[in-house]
């Protein structure tokens, strides 16, 4: 059956004029994009398929979510249909392999060692082979899970823009890359929500556009990183989330973008006008190798408001940074000044609750030393900021990355 795709708002692809017009709607409040009617939906899904009570405007399925339609990857596997319980084609390994893909080195305890697959080297599941918008702002929410807690993909659907228009009562189908190797298996489905219709998960509140899926304790994921892939089965629109596995303890750096990585603290604004990516802060990410290198999980924390995730990511990957978590505020807006040191706080207290807490973190201003010094990030000299004094928390200033190579190259490693 083939999908009818409901008109999207592409009037809304802003030019620069009309992004500075409109900056003041992302502290505005939330608009959404709902179908016609969704009924008794249930976003928190776990492992099933969920549906509405109706049926949805622009969908060519029922309120059960099913679709009709078939989710195939690139390399030939039929992954099945949405009204299935979480079970893809051959349900003999529905777990995969459950080793630990960081390997078991006998050295510190949860220690990045092995080389993760690329994440991205196996094509992703289409449903009837229709290629992905790529206009929307669509994101998954990293994570760090720590051996034995629950599991969650977390994402949020939205549209417009700068306006960030939520998906109400859509149906998503969930894809695992277990690994980031192998064959994709599909979790179940999910409907994005309304807002305030689930409970807090992971500190990410429900602000409608959201889904909650709980993986199911026989299909947990294994130490080491994955990736989900969601899919709205009304427009083929995506979103991913990568979520890396660790036990408590496990060695992690934590980082700012904007400024610490960046080459200016405003750059990703103008930037954003331009619709180029920013540039990078000159031997940032040969450091950042090479702590990875040596064992230590990355994650980028910045307060930028949501819908800039991708943008984030973008700007890893094009520079070279090493692939980990990235964190962005929950906002339309974003956080400054003692709103981003509060946001980042918070953000490290709840690693801090998993029993992660970080090795080293990079920063640019008073609100990441006021974060890091929250967290208790010691010794002082690991508290890194870049091209900033820090005279009231402590902490060590370096006027360029290249100064921190050798001393990197030098540290003991973690994995023997």
């Amino acid at each position: 059956m083939a999908y009818v795709v409901p008109a999207r708002p592409h009037a809304l692809r802003l030019g620069a004029a009309a992004l500075l017009l409109l900056a003041s709607a992302c502290a505005g409040d939330d608009s959404s994009r709902d179908t016609a009617t969704v009924g008794d939906t249930a976003t928190q899904a776990s492992g099933t398929t969920t549906g509405g009570g109706g049926e949805t405007d622009g969908s060519s399925g029922g309120s059960e979510g099913s679709s009709g339609g078939s989710a195939t990857a690139s390399g030939g596997t039929t992954t099945g249909d949405a009204t299935t319980s979480g079970t893809t084609g051959d349900t003999s390994d529905t777990t995969g392999d459950t080793s630990d893909t960081t390997g078991d080195t006998g050295g510190f305890p949860g220690a990045l060692c092995e080389p993760i697959p690329d994440c991205e080297a196996v094509p992703v599941p289409t449903l009837n082979n229709q290629p992905p918008p790529d206009d929307d702002n669509h994101r998954g929410r990293d994570m760090f899970y720590v051996t034995g807690e629950d599991q969650w993909v977390l994402a949020k659907f939205a549209d417009g823009g700068i306006l960030d228009l939520d998906y109400h009562g859509y149906t998503v189908r969930i894809f695992l890359l277990r690994g980031c190797q192998g064959e994709w298996e599909e979790l179940g489905t999910a409907i994005t929500s309304d807002d305030g219709q689930n409970p807090t998960v992971e500190g990410v509140e429900d602000t409608g556009g959201r889904i909650y899926f709980k993986i199911p304790e026989d299909k947990k994921l294994a130490p080491g990183r994955h990736k989900i892939h969601m899919i709205v089965e009304d427009d083929n629109s995506v979103a991913d989330q990568y979520i890396d596995v660790v036990p408590k303890g496990a060695p992690i750096f934590v980082s700012d973008v904007d400024g610490t990585l960046t080459t200016s603290e405003n750059e990703e604004f103008y930037d954003l006008l331009l619709g180029t990516i920013p540039d990078a802060n000159a031997f940032a990410a040969q450091a950042f190798t090479l702590l990875r290198s040596k064992g230590y999980w990355p994650m980028y924390m910045t307060a930028r408001p949501e819908f800039l995730y991708k943008r984030t990511r973008e700007f890893v990957v094009k520079h070279g940074f090493p692939h980990g978590i990235i964190h962005t505020t929950l906002s339309k807006s974003g956080a400054l000044n003692g709103e981003a040191a509060i946001y980042k706080s918070g953000e490290l207290a709840m690693l801090a609750a998993k029993g992660l807490k970080p090795v080293y973190a990079f920063g640019n201003r008073e609100s990441d030393a006021e974060a890091y010094d929250n967290a208790d990030v010691q010794p002082l000299e690991n508290r890194i900021f870049f091209q900033f004094v820090d005279a009231v928390y402590g902490g060590r200033t370096i006027n360029s990355y290249g100064e921190l190579l050798d001393e990197f190259d030098a540290l003991p490693d973690l994995c023997p």
